[in-house]
């Protein structure tokens, strides 16, 4: 049982990270049969739940990608269904603390580690030479960084035992950190938003741990990269999907200078 993803951070490279949600085996399965890395599953927001998930799972099995899971609360009845379900690592939303983050990890670590429970139904034949101890040194554990309260303990955070890497989510992290001054969303220009992505890649470097963040375009994206970020990911199938088929629609629009019906131009 490996994970890949480190091997890559042991090649110096960074990981580039995709995300699904919609839930849909088929939009999984196209997702990964790209260039990510790694795939990640959201189920804290995306349109879909654990039902949904597996099959995802499944579907995506044969891709050879490391697959991921945003779990939608530190819940370990939650956590531990989407690691038997053959999640490689779980990004955790809302950690506030140094104790949020050691109760979150716990649910990730089988005993003497942690305090999950066995019983891989779907990871124990899916993941090649699954084994307690395996599942304890592989399977990556990420800590979202998305509030005023995560900022002020952001060096305890980073240095709990058994976390992988601290995630930044910019949408919440801005309306966390600016108190609701700022509006959310990615790609954060703002001076004081830089600052604090680069506050927290440097945070992470300094524990030992990796640093991710989730962007909407691979040009901020390289950007974070050379802010000290090892992972980035860039949008999700969401707005893929609405983005080429929008840029379908309006090339059209252009060259033919017809109207159409009307239509929803605020689409997610």
């Amino acid at each position: 049982m490996e994970n890949a993803l480190k091997q890559i951070w042991s090649r110096g490279e960074p990981v580039l990270n995709g995300w699904c949600s919609v839930g849909s085996p088929f939009t999984a399965e196209i997702m990964a049969a790209q260039g990510f890395d790694s795939i990640t599953i959201d189920g804290q927001h995306g349109a879909l739940d654990y039902s949904d998930a597996l099959p995802m799972f499944q579907a995506m099995r044969g891709s050879g990608k490391t697959l991921l899971a945003r779990v939608p609360w530190r819940e370990p009845g939650v956590i531990m269904k989407y690691l038997d379900a053959g999640a490689m690592g779980i990004i955790c939303p809302m950690i506030n603390s140094a104790e949020e983050a050691a109760e979150f990890v716990s649910y990730l670590r089988y005993p003497p580690l942690g305090q999950r429970s066995f019983g891989p139904t779907r990871a124990a034949f899916a993941i090649d030479g699954y084994s307690t101890t395996a599942a304890n040194d592989h399977i990556l554990a990420f800590a979202m960084i998305e509030t005023a309260a995560g900022v002020e303990n952001l060096e305890a955070i980073a240095a709990t035992p058994g976390l992988d890497g601290l995630y930044v989510g910019p949408a919440d992290l801005t309306l966390g950190f600016t108190n609701g001054r700022l509006a959310p969303g990615f790609d954060r220009e703002e001076p004081e938003m830089i600052e604090l992505q680069q506050r927290i890649a440097s945070v992470a470097k300094a524990a030992g741990i990796h640093a991710t963040l989730h962007c909407g375009s691979s040009d901020y994206a390289a950007r974070g990269i050379e802010w000290g970020f090892d992972m980035v990911t860039v949008q999700n199938d969401v707005r893929f999907l609405a983005t080429a088929a929008g840029a379908v629609v309006d090339r059209f629009r252009t060259l033919t200078g017809s109207v159409g019906s009307d239509s929803n131009s605020g689409a997610y």
